[in-house]
């Protein structure tokens, strides 16, 4: 394994570690708020989307299916990027049967394109080859039917969308979901960006939830959003760790939901 794929493993899978870094907390915080948004069972699908490549939707998607996992809900990853797809790569299974094959062919069972993880209650339904039409598989009678089967079989469906700027795609499948999760780069995407996708969104009548910032330093604080942070390198921890001991006292961060709340999450 490469150095690289190491890393790309790691930042992926920081929930399943169960520690209690700034990441794995987010994630666990995130997980219990949609567990109280979804008390009533009418909120089962839920799509992440972001305004552009990187922003970190997958990673989100994969650590969030995690979490959930862990506390026994039967969770189902599907890829409906069918332009550049990630999720096999990241679970590694293989790609040439998944989402595009239960839309195209009939009489193909959920069964033969779930591909099981080696976590418990997590499973993963691969993209499958990518077609040359992905707007109208995805906005096909087929695509609700298949969702539906999804949600009657999974406690929760995460679907990883493709990027919304200058693609159709995820605002197609927000109109299917039950809600929506907007992924939102720290100091990549743009205030621009951002107002962007939020009015694509609230052209297609998505139930937007929250909003998660990813990549904010530790330093900052994401009031009004979730936000998962980075690790910090090992030697900058370490002098931060003597630092705050020199001053005394260790520096909490805040993790809020919604600005319109008071709901906190130290």
């Amino acid at each position: 394994m490469t150095k690289r794929r190491k890393e790309e493993d790691e930042s992926l899978r920081v929930a399943i570690t169960g520690g209690r870094s700034a990441a794995s907390e987010a994630y666990r915080t995130l997980r219990t708020n949609i567990q109280f948004m979804t008390l009533d069972n009418l909120t089962k699908s839920i799509l992440v989307v972001g305004p552009h490549p990187e922003c970190g939707k997958s990673t989100t998607v994969t650590n969030l299916g995690l979490a959930l996992a862990q506390t026994g809900s039967s969770v189902l990853i599907v890829d409906t990027d069918l332009r550049r797809p990630k999720m096999h790569k990241i679970f590694r299974c293989n790609n040439s049967f998944g989402l595009t094959t239960l839309l195209i062919e009939d009489n193909i069972n959920l069964s033969s394109a779930c591909h099981r993880t080696s976590i418990p209650n997590l499973d993963v339904i691969p993209s499958g080859p990518i077609p040359p039409n992905p707007a109208e598989l995805l906005t096909s009678r087929k695509m609700q039917k298949t969702l539906k089967e999804f949600q009657n079989h999974y406690d929760y469906v995460l679907l990883d969308s493709p990027p919304m700027m200058n693609m159709a795609d995820a605002s197609i499948l927000a109109q299917l979901a039950d809600a929506t999760i907007l992924i939102i780069a720290y100091g990549e995407t743009t205030k621009e960006e951002a107002q962007k996708v939020h009015q694509q969104l609230q052209m297609a009548k998505a139930n937007l939830i929250g909003v998660v910032i990813n990549g904010i330093p530790p330093n900052q604080d994401p009031y009004g959003y979730y936000g998962y942070y980075r690790e910090e390198p090992a030697e900058r921890k370490s002098k931060n760790k003597k630092k705050k001991k020199s001053q005394g006292k260790e520096e909490d961060f805040d993790i809020i939901f919604d600005p319109d709340q008071a709901y906190r999450d130290r």
